[in-house]
Formats: C-alpha cells, structure tokens, sequence
C-alpha cells in the first residue's frame, strides 16, 4: 500500500475476512490529510500474509510488528505511530499498544470492536474455523462469497481491485485468500488490553452497527465516539468520518 515520507507514521489494520487492500480508496484521501507515511499490511492468514499455526490476538500482534521491520527501526523518539484498526484490526491494534511489546505507538483508535461474545457466537466462530477451504468454479463466485464473509456485501461491486486482493485462483479454481482457522481466534479480552497500554485510545462504532452498541464500549472507561448514521464498515461507508478520527493525533 501507499506511503509518504515524513515522522507521523499511521498504521491501518483491517477487518477479519478481508485484507490490507480495504483501505485502498482512502489512498486519496490521505494524500490530502496525512503528512506522513502510512501502511496497510494483511493481517496473518489474509490476503498475501501466510497463517499461522494458531490464532490469538497476540500472534497476530507479533506478525504485524516483524511485517514492520524497517518502519519501525527508524521511529525517532519525536515520531509517531498512530493505529486505527477495524473490527478484529481494532484489538490487534491495542495488542500493538501493550507497553511490554515496546513498540512506539503514540495513540489508537479502534473502530467497530465486538465487544460482547455469547456463547453460540463463539461456537459458530469455532465452527467456521474446522470448515475446509470452499472451492469455486468460478471469480464471480468467489467473490460473492468473499463480500460476504468479509461483510462487505454492497460495499465494492464483485469486480472491484479490492475484491482480487481477497481471492486466490489455484488449477482452474478459486478460493478465499484467507485462512478459515483465523475465525477461531476467539473473544478479545479488551478490559485487561486496555489495562496493559498507556497510551490514549478511543472506540468508534458507526451508529447503526448492530455488532456493538455504545453502552458496552462506554463500560471499558474510555473515549466512545458514534459515527451517525453508519454501519460496522464506517471505514469503507464514510473514509473522511472516520479519518476524522484522527485529527487529535496529528
């Protein structure tokens, strides 16, 4: 993904089932608002990033600071690196934030976090994670199926670039890019994430994301913002809301 040169540095995770690529139609947008670099990795087991034997939050974490390498290295001790991260890329960004990782991150902001797991929720995440890969004859195919794991049905069109970054074609076949087993990664524990960093976060939800409401978020003790009026992909819905996000950490 895109980057420019200079000390804040924001570090964009994305959702699980999707990849790196989700954030591509920000690329314009940060041209105009970001003065520094930015980077948008596969999260293990996505897109082009390989799996992982077993999938925590922590591992996670780790693959993405060794996918960092260099960026890291040269943070000064006035850089910044700032983290927005969606959904499952919200906690593994605030795994990132853990002090005892040492990683220099200034500030995060975590958009659309489950934050409350029933038990049948998790089983069906333990059931998705047994499942073989699915095959399909055909792109088109695929790809429906991917906009709808990844939940973003009637967000990109089945041909959109961000789509082909999700899909793997092996002898005449397709096939989802991501590793099934990722869904198994289980509850994020986010009151002892929180507990574990001192930097500032805040959690965002769109209004209307029926996967977490404001009152669980506002129990964790932090900062909640609602985004009016839009979803749990806010990120994809309305880019300039959510990078608004941001403004306090420039």
């Amino acid at each position: 993904m895109g980057e420019q040169t200079g000390t804040r540095q924001l570090l964009l995770l994305h959702g699980l089932g999707t990849t790196g690529e989700v954030w591509l139609p920000w690329a314009p947008l940060l041209e105009r608002r970001w003065a520094g670099r930015w980077l948008a990795p596969d999260l293990a087991g996505h897109g082009w990033s390989p799996p992982l034997p077993a999938y925590t939050f922590a591992a996670l974490a780790r693959r993405v600071v060794a996918g960092l390498g260099p960026v890291a290295d040269r943070l000064g001790p006035r850089d910044r690196l700032v983290v927005l991260g969606h959904s499952l890329g919200g906690v593994v960004a605030l795994a990132l934030a853990a002090r005892q990782l040492g990683l220099p991150v200034d500030a995060v902001v975590g958009l659309g976090i489950k934050a409350v797991w029933s038990p049948a929720e998790l089983g069906k995440a333990r059931e998705l994670a047994e499942r073989p890969v699915t095959w399909f004859a055909s792109r088109d195919e695929a790809a429906r199926r991917y906009l709808r794991v990844a939940g973003l049905a009637g967000l990109f069109a089945p041909d959109h670039p961000v789509v082909d970054a999700g899909l793997r074609r092996e002898d005449g076949r397709w096939r989802l890019a991501m590793d099934p087993a990722a869904f198994g990664v289980g509850e994020p524990r986010l009151a002892a994430l929180l507990a574990a960093t001192d930097v500032p976060v805040l959690l965002a939800r769109g209004e209307q994301d029926p996967m977490v409401t404001a009152a669980q978020l506002k129990e964790l003790g932090v900062p909640v913002a609602t985004l009016p009026g839009l979803g749990h992909n806010a990120h994809v819905e309305d880019p300039e809301a959510v990078l608004a996000l941001l403004d306090p950490y420039h």
